[in-house]
């Protein structure tokens, strides 16, 4: 039997939940997350996790698989990911990826990771150097180690600044030659045919749809769920704490937002990144 994985993505809020529940019902699926905050237990109300009876009519996969307090990052969720797939495919049962997170959903249609191991030592002094030292001084080195250029790396981003440095440093080797390098890997899963559908609504249908969850969120105890997670250790967590509608109720918890601004705030927020990832997919993802 061919090995195929069925992909289904979409915007935020535009009802991938309920669409891939009736899919896999209907074929016997089982259906692996792509979503960057399912990872964590007790992240539910403000990400829209799949209820525990929703879960209950469909065999899912990579949902609550670690604690607030520890970060994910796209090597381990192709390690995990990969032996979910294995598993569904080996039981004789079809896969259903579903989800909406950039980053994680292109392991599925190309490289994503590279070779390069950065020690932690290295990743300290540099990480200490831009404290000190500053963004400047990084792109300075970074043009030294690349007399051809940085290409399109956005020297204002010092994330992705210290991520090259990085690269550079522990393989001596330039971006160029990194790129190409990367480039030339095999997607995580060439080995499969993924199948890619993308669910789309009206924008002004989309909105309505942000709102009407918003509230839900709020009135099924969104707050509470941050207050708890907080107690949890979530700031440890700096990409669980600074999702929309966790870092919006942050800020109310702590006084810098009124109550009576918090669902507008979430909602906005929301709408934004819907813009963003309506973008993405449009010039990330392959013909589907």
């Amino acid at each position: 039997m061919s090995r195929v994985i069925h992909v289904l993505t979409g915007c935020t809020a535009v009802g991938k939940t309920e669409l891939a529940l009736r899919w896999a019902e209907a074929r016997g699926a089982e259906i692996v997350s792509c979503d960057s905050l399912l990872f964590y237990r007790g992240a539910d109300i403000g990400t829209a996790k799949p209820t525990r009876a929703e879960q209950a009519r469909v065999p899912h996969h990579l949902i609550d698989v670690c604690p607030v307090t520890a970060r994910m990052d796209v090597t381990q969720y192709v390690t995990l990911a990969r032996a979910a797939i294995d598993g569904i495919l080996a039981r004789g049962r079809a896969v259903l990826v579903t989800g909406g997170s950039g980053f994680y959903l292109k392991a599925f249609i190309a490289p994503v990771a590279d070779e390069v191991a950065v020690p932690a030592a290295l990743r300290e002094e540099i990480r200490s150097r831009l404290e000190i030292a500053g963004l400047t001084a990084l792109v300075d080195e970074l043009r030294k180690l690349n007399p051809a250029g940085l290409g399109a790396l956005d020297v204002q981003n010092p994330r992705r600044v210290v991520r090259a440095l990085e690269r550079c440093r522990a393989s001596g080797r330039t971006l160029a030659d990194l790129q190409a390098a990367f480039d030339a890997l095999p997607a995580p899963f060439a080995d499969c045919r993924v199948e890619l559908c993308e669910l789309v609504r009206d924008p002004a249908e989309l909105d309505e749809r942000i709102a009407a969850r918003v509230g839900a969120m709020l009135k099924a105890g969104l707050v509470d769920e941050v207050r708890g997670l907080l107690a949890a250790g979530l700031r440890e967590n700096p990409s669980a704490a600074g999702a929309i509608g966790y870092r919006e109720t942050i800020d109310f918890l702590e006084g810098r937002l009124p109550e009576s601004e918090l669902a507008a705030a979430i909602v906005k927020n929301t709408r934004g990144l819907v813009r963003k990832q309506r973008t993405w997919f449009k010039t990330q993802l392959p013909e589907h």
